[in-house]
């Protein structure tokens, strides 16, 4: 049995790392049972090629702990704790499902095989010093299942004693070419591809992958006599930063280890080639032969039945990619294959923050950090309506919201502390993290923020009880109050007019104008009027009461505001969140946030 393998560094620095399914192979003998198996007259009549393509993660992981120390084999047998992805303080930290065969038991997709007709084809013993090679022959037959070499042989269980293979139609020479294709029914991190040999190994084969479930090929590695001629590539190309992520074409299977990719140990930090060993399929393409010239002996058909394609197994060995954030993979309801996710992450890779938890942006999990995807810490006092303690909030929305987002840009402006955004807040709250009431509603301040009923609706004036018969058309002015003197019983307030929504009968014009309250109305505080303060002012005065019509003097300019009767005031609700919010965010940030507060939450929208 003539052997010929590339040498991956994932064996090079681990020699147990490699299953033992390949060793195995190299060294059983077999024993027909009947079956009509490629080569059962002896091991000299076998010709196998053991092919293993090394994908650079071995370079990074191959002999590295869970942990990121060095000099412990991830494969080697050792006591896990309870969760791997947390030690034993309950830290989070990086972890990886096992190394597994992929392609075990899975479907591979061919483009030929022999026996739809029945056909000979003719197996080449190894010719010995002086004598002539010899050829056996048989027949593969689809409806015989002693004589049928299906793709199904390519990834079941080897048995030392009876070698099954997969087999193709007789001489697909070159521009023909056989093809197989493995879908792995999620993306995985590859380390190589092995394929065993039952025929001459392919003078030129390529190795294509996919990341998007077969919709898009990249070329993985080729193999070739003639990497120029069939591929256009050089044969073993240097490879540099700038071509780490393209295949390479070497002329030979025989101790040649593909450990030269300048990221290759710097993997955890290299997107380049994290997602270069990255796979949802695989695909091989045999292209041309190995026929050793002998099809043009005499009896040229008997030489081209002795040439085809038949491998005995194909393995895609690698792990479930989950961007260390999970240790296994399991199917879902679906049947489908996902990671089981930790650290607070989500998706079938764990690739994204589990909802409520886009404080920080998500990171794949390192050796030295496990970038957990987290929240934010609040205490709930004992009136809240939740348990009383700490709570870990996705976002910090104070308990009002179902659904958050992660916003870059709010992320920096932070500190790269926090860039979560609350979406949709409930109990009338309102804000980046629903931390004010929102407009027409109060904060009962004997309750915590985080309180379903922190907020409160603002009562109404009460109509009123008996109509007015003014035909007079009402007003709406916001009116900011400068100052206010006592005037007998009422009080004079001067205010500067800001914006006239609505004109009344009386024409209102912008500027410094006097405000007319009763001093009972003051003192009862109905309506509540404060110096400095902006109000909506509504009404008309036309049924309510002038100083001139109870004291008999003559009339006084400006506009009169009866509790009861005539106007409404009431605080402009602007302004008293702009009160809450200077409050909140100090004294540096106030004009910044005044500034940009409203572009900042129309835009943070508009991105979603």
């Amino acid at each position: 049995m003539s052997l010929f393998r590339l040498v991956s560094p994932l064996e090079m620095s681990c020699p147990k790392a490699v299953p033992n399914k390949i060793r195995s192979k190299r060294e059983r003998g077999r024993e027909g049972d009947g079956r009509d198996t490629l080569g059962t007259e002896g091991p000299t009549m076998l010709r196998a090629v053991d092919i293993v393509l090394s994908v650079l993660l071995a370079a990074s992981l191959s002999c590295r702990s869970v942990l990121g120390g060095y000099g412990v084999s991830l494969f080697a047998a050792q006591t896990s704790p309870p969760d791997p992805c947390y030690d034993e303080h309950g830290n989070p930290r990086r972890c990886i499902p096992d190394f597994v065969n992929s392609a075990f038991g899975k479907e591979v997709k061919v483009s030929s095989t022999c026996g739809k007709v029945p056909s000979r084809y003719c197996v080449v013993t190894s010719a010995e010093k002086g004598d002539e090679r010899t050829r056996n022959c048989h027949t593969c037959d689809a409806s015989d299942p002693k004589k049928y070499h299906p793709p199904a042989y390519l990834t079941d269980l080897n048995n030392p004693h009876n070698l099954t293979c997969w087999q193709s139609d007789n001489f697909l020479q070159y521009p023909q070419n056989a093809t197989l294709t493995l879908s792995l029914g999620k993306k995985f991190e590859v380390t190589y591809v092995s394929l065993q040999f039952c025929s001459p190994r392919p003078e030129s084969m390529v190795i294509y992958k996919s990341m998007d479930y077969g919709k898009t090929w990249v070329p993985f590695q080729f193999y070739s006599t003639q990497c120029r001629k069939m591929y256009n590539k050089p044969n073993r190309a240097v490879i540099t930063k700038q071509n780490e992520q393209e295949a390479v074409c070497t002329d030979s299977h025989t101790d040649i280890t593909l450990d030269g990719r300048p990221s290759a140990h710097d993997f955890d930090n290299s997107p380049v080639l994290q997602d270069w060993v990255t796979a949802t399929d695989i695909k091989v393409i045999f292209s041309r032969l190995h026929t050793f010239g002998d099809e043009n002996e005499d009896d040229s058909e008997l030489a081209r039945d002795s040439y085809f394609y038949a491998v005995s197994d194909l393995q895609v060995g690698g792990r479930c990619k989950c961007n260390g954030h999970a240790s296994r993979c399991v199917k879902d309801r679906d049947g489908s294959l996902v990671c089981e996710c930790k650290h607070n992450t989500a998706g079938p890779e764990c690739d994204r923050c589990k909802p409520f938890h886009y404080d920080r942006p998500w990171q794949r999990a390192t050796a030295r950090e496990a970038n957990e995807c987290v929240g934010k810490s609040i205490y709930l006092p004992p009136s809240t309506f939740l348990h009383p303690g700490a709570v870990t909030m996705a976002c910090n929305c104070n308990l009002h919201a179902r659904r958050c987002r992660f916003n870059m840009e709010l992320y920096k402006l932070s500190g790269r502390k926090s860039g979560g955004v609350c979406l949709n807040c409930r109990h009338n709250t309102a804000g980046r993290h629903c931390h004010y009431c929102k407009e027409g509603y109060y904060r009962d301040l004997s309750k915590p923020i985080s309180h379903r009923k922190a907020c409160k609706v603002e009562i109404p004036v009460a109509p009123p009880t008996t109509p007015s018969s003014s035909t007079e058309e009402p007003s709406a002015v916001q009116v900011h109050i400068l100052k206010a003197d006592k005037a007998g019983e009422w009080w004079k307030f001067t205010v500067n007019i800001i914006s006239v929504y609505k004109q009344g009968e009386s024409r209102i014009r912008r500027g410094d104008q006097f405000l007319w309250v009763r001093a009972k109305d003051v003192a009862c505080k109905c309506p509540k009027i404060k110096p400095g303060k902006k109000y909506l002012l509504l009404g008309n005065d036309e049924d309510s009461p002038r100083p001139e019509r109870s004291s008999g003097r003559q009339r006084q300019p400006g506009y009169p505001v009866e509790g009861h009767v005539g106007a409404q005031a009431q605080e402009v609700p602007a302004a008293r969140e702009e009160r809450q919010v200077q409050e909140a965010i100090g004294g540096k940030r106030r004009r910044a946030y005044r500034r940009g507060r409203g572009i900042q939450e129309k835009a943070d929208i508009k991105k979603m």
